[in-house]
């Protein structure tokens, strides 16, 4: 039996499901999607104050400014910080959760795009007038680190607009 993890209405909305009006009344998660929402039309509106291109494939894209990825695990963390608590374990459990997803974000999937943009950049130099298949890698994968810092930002300070308002 789980002590302290959970409050006697919250046992019980599990046992008997949650709803989906449960779900959507969710304070946390409210915030958590418009911090993902802002985010993604925020990607869109800056390719188009930068390059002047109207872009909405970047509303359903991974990459670009500002992170959403960090965004959302963001304002997840600062929403059950302000709902439950930092001292609460569902607090311990989103942060150790941003932190992977930031780190991946920049880490890990930013050093596959680095790679896939060497690659392509190769196969163009190499295969220059030759017939080659025309699949490229997929270069927007990852994030510089000033996207993933701003994602972050814009979770933080939207979760804590949305959950003490």
């Amino acid at each position: 039996m789980l002590r302290g993890a959970c409050s006697v209405s919250a046992r019980d909305s599990f046992s008997r499901g949650l709803t989906l009006n449960e779900l959507l009344a969710n304070r946390v998660a409210q915030a958590t999607f418009i911090a993902w929402a802002v985010a993604q039309i925020l990607k869109v509106t800056i390719e188009l104050i930068w390059r002047r291109k109207l872009n909405l494939r970047l509303l359903t894209s991974a990459g670009g400014m500002p992170s959403s990825h960090s965004a959302s695990v963001c304002a997840l963390a600062t929403a059950i910080a302000i709902h439950d608590s930092t001292s609460s374990s569902l607090f311990a459990i989103s942060l150790l959760l941003a932190i992977v997803v930031m780190y991946d974000a920049a880490g890990v999937r930013r050093a596959a795009s680095i790679q896939a943009r060497i690659l392509n950049q190769i196969i163009d130099e190499l295969f220059q007038g030759h017939p080659i298949g025309e699949t490229r890698l997929r270069e927007l994968l990852g994030h510089t680190p000033v996207e993933v810092a701003a994602g972050a930002a814009l979770g933080i300070a939207g979760a804590w607009w949305w959950m003490t308002r």
